[in-house]
């Protein structure tokens, strides 16, 4: 490995920590992030250098923070495809719309990201247990990860949280634990095994898992011959890859990787769970807590990110907004998808289209847009948003009736 990580570093208050100790948050309380010596990083992660290497996220490991390759943990995670939406662009008046679809990654979730990076770096720093509270996918992703380590995991998500990421957990011998209640009440019941000594990887409270998400713009500049694209459209329930990849395009900046204006980075959200839309529309620079969440797109419903000033950092430096669209929307274009494209996405991936579709509407979004939106998982994983129980059954004798489409 040739990792150029430098320090840690609070983007509140600029105090600057010691990236080979264990650390969480900084004393001001705000996440820490990682900083990199970008200088002797630009001489040996040249495009020519990156392009023959193995095609996962590890191949821009100068700007990773795993120093030692003994420690990485990986099921090849990494370089998901950027896919063109043609007919689903032009129906909805972006005709360049493009998806990065992270339902092809292990764990069926870009959670893996995050796991992989974080699993590996908490390895490395000696951590042997570790514990989080989930809505369902990073858990699944981090005990799947932490036993290919050889690590303890105890997971706690609520209990309405998808079923498939419980089973997940259970193969991966993971402590699994199920609450009444949302992430905030499963975070609350996470910090008393952090007490008793477990590492505490909850979002944003240890430095790596935004590490591991900001390769997906790495990636999504490779694929574009290093160029950007006009905007970028991110679920955002935690908010951890917009985080990362606002760090990601400094950095690429800063490598002279690429070169021109930043896309405009969108925060979509659910209605029933929009503590950073509601905090965007309102000029502010952090979210209050959102009572009573609720929503389908499981992955939203979080009613206070710990990462909120952040998000909202990255959304007003590159001229990007925040929406929210309701359920039954998101539902509808999650079925639209698939039957114009033949890709069975997540309901937060579904959210993005809806956000697109409104900001196409209102005129913030123009045909000309090269837009870019994250689908965060496989459609698979969350059975229950296409029901079928209204799929016709055949009896001896009958045949098929050729009903119209929709």
């Amino acid at each position: 490995m040739s990792s150029t990580l430098s320090h840690l570093e609070c983007p509140r208050c600029r105090t600057e920590l010691d990236a080979d100790q264990p650390a969480h948050l900084c004393a001001c309380g705000s996440p820490l992030l990682c900083r990199y010596d970008l200088a002797r990083a630009a001489s040996t992660m040249t495009p020519e250098a990156v392009a023959a290497r193995a095609p996962t996220l590890w191949r821009y490991r100068e700007v990773l923070p795993v120093r030692n390759s003994r420690a990485i943990v990986s099921m090849g995670e990494g370089m998901t495809p950027l896919l063109p939406l043609r007919r689903l662009g032009e129906v909805l008046g972006v005709p360049r719309l493009m998806m990065k679809d992270e339902g092809l990654i292990p764990t069926g979730s870009f959670k893996a990201r995050g796991a992989a990076v974080g699993v590996s770096r908490a390895l490395e720093l000696g951590v042997g247990e570790l514990a989080m509270p989930t809505n369902g996918n990073a858990g699944a992703a981090w005990a799947l990860y932490a036993s290919r380590a050889g690590m303890r995991s105890t997971i706690v998500m609520p209990v309405d949280a998808p079923g498939i990421t419980r089973a997940e957990c259970l193969a991966a011998g993971a402590d699994l634990t199920l609450v009444r209640g949302h992430i905030g009440d499963a975070a609350r019941a996470v910090a008393e095994v952090v007490e008793q000594g477990a590492y505490d990887a909850s979002t944003l409270k240890e430095p790596y898992r935004v590490e591991g998400k900001k390769t997906m713009i790495y990636e999504i500049a490779e694929q574009s011959g290093w160029s950007l694209p006009d905007v970028v459209v991110y679920p955002t329930g935690g908010g951890v890859g917009l985080i990362g990849i606002y760090q990601g395009l400094l950095e690429m900046a800063t490598l002279g990787l690429v070169r021109g204006p930043f896309p405009r980075l969108v925060s979509v959200q659910a209605s029933g769970c929009a503590p950073i839309v509601r905090a965007f529309e309102r000029g502010e620079r952090a979210s209050s807590t959102w009572e009573d969440p609720f929503t389908v797109a499981f992955g939203l419903n979080v009613p206070k990110p710990i990462g909120d000033f952040l998000i909202l950092e990255a959304i007003s430096a590159t001229s990007g907004t925040a929406v929210a669209v309701d359920d039954t929307q998101l539902l509808r274009d999650l079925r639209l998808a698939g039957r114009l494209e033949g890709t069975f996405i997540c309901p937060e991936g579904a959210a993005c289209i809806s956000a697109v579709r409104e900001l196409r509407s209102s005129g913030w979004l123009t045909r000309a847009d090269r837009v870019v939106m994250l689908n965060t998982g496989a459609g698979v994983k969350y059975p229950e948003t296409v029901p079928i129980d209204d799929v016709p059954v055949l009896e001896p004798g009958e045949h098929i009736d050729r009903r119209p489409r929709e």
